[in-house]
């Protein structure tokens, strides 16, 4: 399809620049909707430390913005894993598996956990200011 570029490529750089919006979207969504001071208070209602809240928008952002730009690719999915998982232990596991169900199970962030790990194997993809060597 583009000179020089496998399909492989084309495909690592699909998911991690569409995985980085998604992340961006989630930041944007706890800054400009929620608040910052509303996560933090939502954060501190599941029995979690209030601080946590900065941590994960934090790596939301910043997360989102490198897997966009192709910087660091394999280790910035694998660091932004534990934030799926934490999310699958608190608040959607007890909310079942389908993302459906009221409160939004664990589904979704299962699946994105997964594909961060694939992410991580796959590495930059085309069209990153970073290109690994593999």
């Amino acid at each position: 399809m583009v000179e020089g570029v496998t399909n492989a490529d084309l495909a690592a750089a699909i998911l991690r620049f569409s995985m980085g919006v998604l992340f961006l979207a989630h930041a944007g969504l706890k800054i400009f909707i929620f608040t910052p001071a509303g996560t933090v208070a939502y954060f501190g209602s599941l029995g979690l430390p209030g601080g946590l809240a900065y941590l994960v928008l934090g790596a939301e952002l910043l997360g989102g913005i490198a897997l966009i730009l192709g910087l660091w690719t394999r280790w910035v999915s694998l660091a932004l894993v534990p934030i799926l998982l934490g999310s699958i232990y608190t608040p959607h596991g007890a909310a079942g598996f389908f993302f459906s169900n009221e409160g939004g199970g664990w589904e979704f962030p299962m699946f994105w956990a997964i594909t961060l790990i694939v992410q991580a194997l796959l590495g930059d993809g085309a069209f990153s200011l970073k290109r690994a060597r593999d």
